[in-house]
């Protein structure tokens, strides 16, 4: 039965050897040596080595060696597609796997599948510009119809959503932290990292909460045969990693730990992002300041395996931030602090059981603690005489269960129910002689969800997925239905016809807030709707394209409408005085998404074009015409060359978009004012380019110590880019407007040096 499949590759024989390789990279160098592609759980041969003496192979002969070297099986689909597992045959579940669109969509280690989302597989991603290691989040910032305007690791636009519309989530556990040094670094250590789906549209019934995208992360959940350990730093922080196996193949514990150093050792690295994190505050303004600032991250994950029907986790995440910012002035014998804590905790517990060959079950737990806290103090003669105290914690939990059931090697269905509890508040508190309280807010919201799917797939008609979710807000006493569709349809051969369909709600978002923030850092709380002022925000999401995919060479077009209502914004000050209120409005999107990507060798380019058309619209703002969107950024180009022999990496790439829009003013004689409306302006265009190399070797050919160096360069040619023109001192009628204009990182150079054992 194999001999008509595989004829291709008796007919081709390659010179292939493994000297104590990673499993994980042999696999990848057959997947380009003899164009095929493997699928195949990364779990399975996470940590696992081969050594095969160099011979001239066809592909089974090649796959025969490793299965008898490694131990697993594998099954032959088509003429490209091959099913690896470590268990037997009869007990494989094919049609479990997702189809894959696009191989290496932008390097290898990123897919696109067929219900449209991308996974990204650190332990197999290839170079990236600007990147020297797999970041969680920056790396999905260079798909298209993703952009980050403000240079933010964590507050990027997915197709002229809010950033607040991205729902990010850890092991179950929904993660509200905006990132490491405001920001700028992700939050989520890459060497932990298994797997990620990234999903902009269509996404599964099971995914509720947020408007724009989900990005769903999975911890290492391999139980490793023997120890392992990582350590490693760059130009802003070291981290290590320890995975210790408990009981052989059934249970293990791993930790992880990440801090920045830059307290005992500022590189230039981290003066550059200072520079551009504090542009525009006291803080660099302030010659007399002392400015501590320090974060850390760390996961702590109990794997359990006690037999092949069942595998329980239990997962935990810490993520903190903390900056202390003192000011002296010598004449007036007062100081000034500006302190600032953010953290984000997490727990969760998830166990998957087998109950029938075709009928599993998956259950999850969860718990997530966000806290940010803000304190202006002011001392006179060694004495507090003031403090400022800004809030904003949120609870969060839930527990949700899941069965699926394989009614055949074609079709498959899922049902689901989730219950979450949102408990939010926000504070602002002033102590001068007594304390008193400028506003503050406490709300809760529990939520009960339904939801159903069933997926057909036959390469010869269609690949469908249809959904329904259906969720009560209890205190809101609302019910709201959320439809889902995915479609794949062959045209011809190596085209085909991709289109989804969804409607989503959120309860919660974020809110600026414009009661005084001397730091001006971080003005934006979470808050929840509450069905009045706030009322919960509703999306319809449409989508239509082609993927055409033939050997090395892919064409991805994906065009998008969307329709969303119930957002809120908070008039400007300065350009309505008399109007404080929150408006509610409506946004409309629309936009098309361009993907180009060759193979040849040993290089790998890609090009991409991003469209977008974002207009608002509130009543009682702009004379209640419409107006640009803060995320619309109409036209955005990327492109990349990488190249890969052996150990070495390099990549090149090179970003150009047009400005964000801004609201023009115009100097009057007492102070700004602002005649043309709402975001009329434009800043200049955007561009740079980013260069990054990596080298992997061994240490010995006798043991397993292995290192990874690496350098990147972000704005090679240095290039000054305005990314944010904002107006500070509307907090009363009295007060003076000034102008804030932001600037993007200067050249950015970075280290990276690792050791694996």
């Amino acid at each position: 039965m194999l001999l008509p499949l595989l004829a291709f590759s008796q007919e081709e024989a390659f010179y292939i050897a493994c000297n104590n390789e990673d499993v994980a990279e042999t696999f990848t160098r057959i997947e380009d040596t003899y164009n095929v592609l493997l699928s195949y759980k990364d779990d399975d041969f996470i940590g696992k080595r081969i050594t095969i003496t160099r011979k001239k192979r066809t592909l089974l002969e090649v796959l025969d060696a490793l299965k008898e070297h490694v131990g697993f099986d594998y099954k032959i689909i088509n003429d490209r597609y091959i099913i690896i597992n470590q268990v037997a045959e009869e007990d494989l579940k094919f049609n479990a796997l997702d189809k894959v669109l696009i191989r290496s969509y932008l390097t290898r280690g990123i897919e696109k599948r067929s219900d449209g989302s991308y996974i990204i597989k650190p332990i197999k991603l290839g170079i990236l510009p600007g990147l020297t290691e797999p970041d969680v989040l920056e790396s999905i910032q260079l798909l298209p119809g993703v952009l980050s305007p403000n240079e933010t690791a964590t507050s990027f636009f997915v197709r002229g959503g809010a950033s607040d519309q991205n729902r990010l989530i850890w092991d179950g556990i929904t993660i509200y932290h905006r990132g490491h040094f405001f920001g700028m670094i992700s939050p989520l250590n890459p060497n932990v990292t298994s797997n990620i789906k990234f999903i902009n549209k269509g996404s599964h019934a099971r995914y509720g909460e947020r408007l724009s995208s989900v990005i769903d992360i999975t911890s290492l959940s391999e139980i490793p045969k023997k120890l392992k350990a990582e350590i490693g730093f760059n130009g802003i922080a070291g981290d290590v990693l320890i995975d210790i196996p408990v009981v052989k193949e059934k249970m293990n514990i791993q930790a992880s730990f990440r801090r920045n150093y830059t307290n005992v050792y500022e590189t230039f690295t981290f003066r550059q992002l200072t520079d551009k994190v504090f542009d525009g505050t006291k803080i660099e303004d302030s010659n007399n300041g002392i400015n501590m600032f320090s974060f850390l991250d760390y996961n702590l994950k109990l794997n359990y395996k006690p037999n092949r029907t069942n595998a329980f986790y239990a997962s935990l995440i810490s993520i903190e931030n903390e900056l202390d910012y003192r000011f002296n002035d010598a004449e007036n014998n007062t100081t000034y602090s500006d302190k600032l804590k953010t953290s984000n905790y997490g727990y969760s517990l998830g166990w998957t059981i087998h109950w029938k060959k075709k009928l599993s079950q998956t259950t999850t737990a969860f718990f997530s603690d966000y806290q940010f806290n803000y304190n202006y103090i002011t001392r006179e003669d060694s004495e507090q005489v003031s403090d400022f105290d800004k809030r904003n914690i949120i609870f969060d939990s839930g527990i949700a269960s899941e069965l699926n059931l394989d009614l055949s090697r074609k079709s498959a269905i899922s049902i689901g129910f989730q219950y979450t509890l949102k408990d939010v508040a926000f504070a602002f508190l002033n102590t001068t002689n007594v304390a008193f309280i400028l506003d503050e807010e406490k709300s809760v919201i529990e939520s009960h969800s339904l939801y159903g799917s069933y997926a057909y797939k036959n390469p010869k008609l269609f690949d469908v997925t249809v959904g329904l979710r259906s969720s009560y807000f209890k205190q809101l006493d609302a019910v709201r239905l959320e439809p889902r569709l995915q479609l794949v349809k062959p045209i011809f051969k190596h085209l085909k016809l991709q289109a989804t369909a969804e409607i989503k709600n959120q309860i919660i978002s974020e809110i600026d807030e414009t009661i005084l923030s001397d730091l001006s850092l971080e003005n934006r709380l979470w808050r929840l709707a509450d069905g009045d002022e706030f009322p919960i925000i509703n999306s319809k999401h449409i989508s239509a394209g082609l993927v055409y995919n033939k050997s090395d060479f892919s064409i991805d077009v994906d065009a998008y409408f969307k329709k969303l209502k119930n957002i809120t914004a908070l008039s400007l000050g300065f350009l309505n005085p008399e109007n404080s209120n929150f408006n509610i409005g409506k946004q409309r999107v629309f936009g098309v998404d361009m993907f180009a990507k060759k193979r040849l060798n040993n290089f790998n380019t890609w090009l991409s074009y991003s469209y977008n058309r974002s207009l608002s619209n509130f009543e009682n703002l702009n004379d209640s015409r419409d107006f640009k969107s803060k995320s619309n950024v109409t036209h955005a180009v990327s492109t990349a060359l990488s190249y890969n022999l052996n150990k070495f990496q390099l990549a090149l790439g090179w970003k150009w978009q047009t400005g964000k829009p801004y609201t023009k003013s115009e100097e009057s004689d007492d102070d700004l004012v602002f005649n043309d409306g709402i975001n009329t302006g434009e800043l200049p265009n955007y561009h740079r380019l980013d260069f990054s190399s990596t080298y992997s070797f061994k240490f010995s050919e006798y043991n397993n110590l292995r290192g990874k160096v690496g350098l990147s360069i972000r704005n090679v040619y240095n290039h000054k880019n305005l990314i944010s023109r904002e107006y500070r001192g509307n907090n009363s009628l009295d007060d003076s407007i000034e102008r804030i204009d932001k600037y993007a990182l200067g050249i950015t150079p970075n280290l990276m040096f690792r050791l694996y054992w």
